[in-house]
């Protein structure tokens, strides 16, 4: 059985959740609205804040700062997973066919089961990080410019005036690869 092994260190990390087989549910009205209670009722007794974030039909990207002392991102995760599973069934959300395993150990066909997790080593990283969580849905060519995408912490970026309003248009996207204008 393959082990993962999650960092133990540093507060600020990257992630990218994913949903089973990518169902286009996290920007519906009802996957917005479930997500955001969870995260809230993680936060209550789990403090963490959000510095970045980005929904995407199918996936999410995220850039959390955990307390001092407090690397437990993983447990953080399973909660809000579970809480979403829990509000979207309740809610009427389907699951998608489950796959024996996942069937014996009692999951849901919501998310995949695992993510990607990246420990920011630096201010730099952290800023390639947060940059790379808003430009995605122009690198998934969802829209033409960033602003465009309302799911986004891209906009209260624009509002504390770290963005300009048409940062990340097409014209700085070069494949797989932001660069920032000169």
């Amino acid at each position: 059985m393959r082990r993962y092994i999650r960092s133990k260190t540093g507060s600020v990390f990257f992630f990218t959740l994913v949903t089973q087989q990518r169902r286009t549910i996290l920007t519906t009205d009802l996957g917005r609205r479930c997500l955001r209670e969870s995260f809230l009722a993680v936060q209550q007794k789990y403090p963490f804040s959000i510095d970045a974030i980005v929904l995407l039909p199918d996936h999410l990207h995220a850039l959390w700062e955990l307390p001092d002392g407090d690397s437990d991102y993983s447990k953080r995760w399973r909660l809000i997973k579970s809480k979403f599973s829990r509000l979207w069934h309740t809610a009427g959300g389907s699951d998608v066919r489950l796959s024996d395993s996942r069937s014996r150990k009692q999951e849901r066909g919501i998310w995949q089961r695992r993510f990607y997790e990246h420990t920011c080593r630096d201010d730099n990283d952290v800023v390639r990080c947060r940059d790379y969580i808003h430009v995605n849905p122009l690198k998934h060519k969802l829209v033409d410019r960033v602003a465009d995408w309302p799911w986004s912490s891209f906009h209260r970026y624009v509002g504390e005036g770290l963005y300009t309003s048409d940062w990340g248009s097409s014209q700085h996207w070069y494949g797989d690869e932001f660069r920032h204008a000169e």
